[in-house]
């Protein structure tokens, strides 16, 4: 029964950290559009809550993101007249982050040691703090048709007041793995 346990217990652990450090990306598309025909891309601004950020240094960041993953899917930005209309929304809501720490005297730092000596010698301690959450939403609309054809979003939490370049990396690697599977393949 205790193994059962301690089996049970490391994986929701490993799933924990990696959720809490890893970027989450989703994407859907309209499998009508003909994502072939889209050669020119256009930035605008969404209505609705969320909306581009207020700052215009972190405005710029996502835009030439988006825009470096773009042309490498060979797609010209324009000013007006574009085949595909892009926006974005950002979202930066409150996070918890848990932080365990395990003490026992059964050899290791989860207390097993040799038998996977006992979790009743030891304790699990447990720290909560506030973390902000922040999702990327990415809409590409096609104007004439006046229908969504793709929507992008990942997940990360962050911290602004961090090195802007490594927040730029960051977010690089965000885009390019929301931008992996665009165009769209049917059926995949």
């Amino acid at each position: 029964m205790r193994l059962t346990k301690r089996l049970t217990f490391l994986p929701a652990l490993l799933f924990l950290v990696a959720c809490a450090y890893g970027q989450d990306v989703h994407y859907n598309y309209d499998r009508g559009a003909n994502f072939a025909a889209y050669k020119t891309y256009q930035w605008v601004d969404l209505p609705g809550p969320g909306g581009a950020v207020s700052d215009q240094l972190i405005d710029q960041s996502i835009k030439r993101a988006v825009d470096e993953q773009l042309a490498q899917k060979s797609l010209t930005r324009v000013d007006k007249g574009a085949d595909l209309h892009v926006g974005y929304h950002a979202i930066v809501r409150e996070g918890k982050s848990i932080n365990l720490s395990a003490f026992g005297n059964g050899g290791g730092p989860w207390g097993w040691g040799s038998g996977w000596g006992g979790w009743s010698s030891g304790s699990v301690t447990g720290q909560t703090s506030t973390i902000a959450v922040g999702t990327l939403l990415i809409d590409l609309y096609d104007p004439a048709r006046k229908q969504l054809v793709w929507r992008g979003d990942g997940t990360k939490t962050i911290d602004i007041k961090k090195n802007p370049d490594k927040n730029y990396r960051n977010l690089q690697k965000a885009m390019a793995k929301l931008f992996k599977n665009y165009p769209p393949q049917a059926g995949k």
